[in-house]
């Protein structure tokens, strides 16, 4: 994967096209200047006034990508709520990915947050604070249809090349299992991987799957041939010892499942409503 200093970060509003992909003024205010107050609604001070800045990894759908020319996805959208809790709206920073498990971008105040599809790890815990836990994660082995193997053990076997995405789980898992995966920095990159043979089987997130399967192209050339209950859990961070937001996202977290909000959003973004998945105890 490619460094910070390697990348050029891109700044997208949320809820706003973006044509080029530059933050709009979609926000009461992005000016730091004299009068302009960083304390939203509950006294949460903000890295900027008026808005809550996002830091995530694009594309990783279905919870978040940039379609029609804005950023979407389940995440984003889980995170508009605690925005129109803060009473601002919510801007996104796409940032490198390794940079989700050092905290550097909640450190720096370029973010107020992050959200990534991340997985709640010990070792993530020593740099970041998360929050409660929203999403329950298996990995998918997915693999070509002709490559004629039927699960993660035959892909070994069978010495199959195996991908997945760079600096996740999934590849710390497959890592462990004794493969030398293919990385890939991006999940797009890794379904390119497969549709150009530079792999034949992947390891990645079930509900990444699930949203890349509805291409009825994809789903005529590859097949999910397992699923790895890892326990994992999602959850958004927070710099260290930030706990005025931690509890602000976690009360968005508790009222979206407690009125149906949160069931409506997985239906839009995720697919059938799968309870087990949906409904993490809190860590």
């Amino acid at each position: 994967m490619k460094t910070l200093l390697g990348r050029r970060t891109r700044v997208l509003a949320a809820t706003t096209a973006t044509a080029g992909l530059v933050l709009l003024t979609a926000c009461t205010s992005t000016d730091d200047g004299e009068g302009a107050s960083k304390t939203a609604a509950g006294g949460v001070e903000l890295a900027k006034a008026g808005q809550l800045t996002t830091c995530t990894h694009l594309p990783y759908p279905p919870f978040q990508s940039e379609i029609d020319g804005k950023v979407q996805g389940f995440d984003v959208a889980l995170i508009d709520l605690v925005a129109d809790d803060l009473e601002v709206k919510q801007a996104i920073l796409d940032t490198p990915f390794e940079n989700f498990k050092t905290g550097a971008f909640l450190n720096s105040g370029e973010c107020d947050l992050a959200a990534a599809g991340m997985t709640i790890t010990e070792e993530r815990k020593k740099n970041v604070d998360f929050s409660d836990p929203y999403f329950n994660a298996t990995q998918a082995v997915l693999v070509d249809k002709k490559a004629d193997v039927t699960s993660l053990a035959d892909v070994k076997s069978k010495n199959v090349k195996l991908g997945a995405q760079a600096q996740t789980t999934g590849e710390d898992y497959v890592k462990k299992e004794g493969f030398d995966p293919v990385s890939f920095e991006s999940s797009d990159a890794v379904l390119n991987g497969l549709r150009t043979g530079q792999v034949k089987a992947v390891v990645i997130d079930f509900p990444v799957v699930q949203g890349w399967l509805k291409d009825k192209a994809t789903a005529d050339a590859f097949e999910v041939v397992d699923n790895l209950d890892t326990g994992e859990q999602y959850g958004f961070t927070v710099k260290k010892g930030n706990t005025a937001l931690q509890k602000a996202v976690n009360k968005a977290l508790s009222d979206a499942k407690a009125d149906g909000t949160y069931k409506k959003l997985y239906e839009q973004w995720i697919g059938p409503y799968d309870e087990s998945a949906a409904e993490p105890s809190a860590t």
